[in-house]
């Protein structure tokens, strides 16, 4: 009897919550996760086409390791294109062109789509970088292979100086990026400036694409003056390379040997790559501070991102691999790219 009773009460339960199901308002699915809705990608389009300061990083997360072959299935948003800061200005493609065709030796088709997204939807430029130096043999749009080495002459010039330009309009993407560290190699001084001025009519201030940017990032060779006209931007190699502290001093002097280039050209970064666990290292202001906003050390990526040369407003900040920043010691992902983004740009409020 007590069976039968439980038995009915179960059964006029489940009645009942049928019942219920048909009247209960299903919750609504208002966004996805890591999406945004329109008018937040239009906001952030708008703020890149505003004057601030340039964030500027190379990338190279996405692509396999050196001597392993095919593409990555990346296993982390650290690997991903579409994982890196939204308000990331410039990323130049250190791990190559990623390509959505399977008979490419550039097929990489997550990063490929994650390329496609970020720069339509939230503005970001891609630019292509290269080693310019006329010691190698380069393999042109068409399959052609075409050896520098033999032809170290303004022919040689105008072969590599269109292939770099055919590449970008190819792929349609945002610029070149040339990594002047000659070197002892042919391609340098006068003939570098030859490159420049020819690249220039297609790129640049003075190209026929102004959209398409021309920079030139160094180390410890400068590049000539007169490739200025042609450049957007001068990207120095300011990493902390054979000491252990940084300081607003060593930018500046920097700057001043490249000052016939005005400010607003000038962008310095930092080395990720070794640097990564706190933001660089421990960085030196002009004024002798020492100190972050919370009172903690303050590291050479903020430093970075807080100096101007004395003689105006640079261009922006960045790094090499920045990458690495995503598994910062905060354990928050990019968490000093982001940082020392808002500490250049402080967000209205």
């Amino acid at each position: 009897m007590k069976n039968l009773t439980l038995n009915l009460w179960l059964c006029a339960s489940a009645a009942t919550v049928l019942v219920s199901c048909d009247t209960l308002v299903e919750p609504l699915e208002i966004q996805k996760l890591k999406t945004y809705d329109e008018q937040y990608y239009a906001d952030l389009r708008a703020y890149k086409q505003s004057d601030h300061q340039l964030a500027f990083g190379w990338f190279a997360a996405y692509a396999p390791i050196e001597g392993v072959g095919g593409y990555k299935d990346p296993a982390s948003w650290g690997e991903r294109i579409l994982g890196v800061p939204d308000s990331l200005d410039i990323l130049s493609l250190w791990g190559g062109i990623p390509s959505n065709d399977p008979n490419s030796h550039l097929y990489a088709p997550v990063a490929y789509k994650d390329l496609q997204f970020v720069r339509e939807k939230k503005g970001t430029r891609f630019v292509v970088p290269t080693i310019v130096r006329m010691n190698k043999v380069i393999t042109l749009l068409d399959g052609t292979e075409y050896d520098l080495r033999e032809n170290q002459n303004d022919e040689g010039i105008r072969v590599y100086a269109q292939h770099l330009v055919d590449e970008v309009l190819h792929y349609n993407l945002d610029g070149v990026d040339l990594d002047y560290e000659p070197e002892g190699d042919w391609l340098q001084g006068a003939h570098f400036t030859k490159m420049v001025e020819y690249i220039g009519q297609y790129f640049g201030p003075k190209g026929k694409h102004p959209d398409k940017l021309l920079i030139v990032d160094f180390y410890s060779q400068y590049p000539p003056r007169e490739t200025e006209p042609y450049v957007n931007y001068f990207i120095r190699q300011a990493y902390t390379q054979g000491f252990t502290e940084h300081s607003a001093a060593r930018l500046q002097s920097y700057y001043d040997n490249i000052s016939w280039a005005p400010p607003s050209k000038f962008i310095v970064t930092e080395n990720l790559g070794s640097w990564y666990e706190n933001g660089g290292s421990p960085f030196v202001e002009a004024d002798g501070n020492t100190l972050t906003t919370d009172g903690s050390r303050m590291y050479s990526l903020e430093g970075m991102a807080r100096w101007n040369p004395t003689q105006g407003k640079k261009a922006g900040f960045g790094a090499f691999y920045f990458d690495r920043d995503y598994y910062s010691s905060s354990g928050i992902p990019y968490y000093n790219m982001r940082r020392c983004i808002q500490i250049a740009n402080p967000a209205i409020r």
